[in-house]
């Protein structure tokens, strides 16, 4: 079985960038500059067999080189946090992309997808961080901004636990076209 999903590398320099706002939080605990990512779609645990049909799917996709930007910062978890996050400024191009990934899912028999696509970089996965200390985080970073970066590729990746932080490891690459 392996637990799948589809996600955007994050530039070097952006994710420098990022770290250097991951600053103190009680409960916090922040993710590595490796595990950084914008997640197009969550698959869940697939067998082989799935998995390959996934890949055959994903490889079909036809999309655009696209521009990202990151902006400001907040957390989920209305009023208990478990994550705090770097945001992506709205773009079409994101979207579309993330909707092709579902499609995927769907053809492969996958249920849909219950939340909303809303394009994040997790930063830190929350254990009893007070409520006020995720909003000042986001209202220290509100006016964080990455500066424009292209994306060429998405990714299929394999997510691996055990001691520490995951690990991700990338399955297969898949190019996206001319802009």
């Amino acid at each position: 079985m392996y637990r799948l999903f589809a996600a955007l590398d994050i530039p070097e320099e952006v994710g420098d960038a990022l770290l250097e706002i991951s600053q103190k939080v009680t409960g916090a605990s922040w993710r590595p500059i490796e595990n950084y990512h914008i997640t197009l779609r969550f698959f869940g645990e697939l067998d082989g067999s799935a998995a390959r049909d996934l890949d055959d799917e994903l490889g079909a996709i036809s999309a655009s080189q696209m521009q990202l930007r990151l902006k400001g910062a907040g957390w989920f978890g209305s009023s208990e946090p478990y994550s705090l996050w770097a945001g992506v400024e709205r773009n079409d191009a994101l979207n579309s992309l993330a909707s092709k990934c579902e499609r995927a899912a769907r053809r492969i028999g996958l249920p849909k997808e219950k939340r909303p696509f809303r394009p994040h970089v997790t930063l830190a996965y929350c254990h009893g961080t007070p409520l006020h200390e995720a909003a000042v985080f986001a209202q220290k970073h509100s006016l964080f901004d990455s500066g424009l970066f292209w994306v060429d590729r998405f990714h299929l990746y394999s997510s691996w636990s055990g001691k520490g932080p995951s690990r991700y490891v990338p399955e297969a690459e898949y190019p996206l076209g001319p802009r």
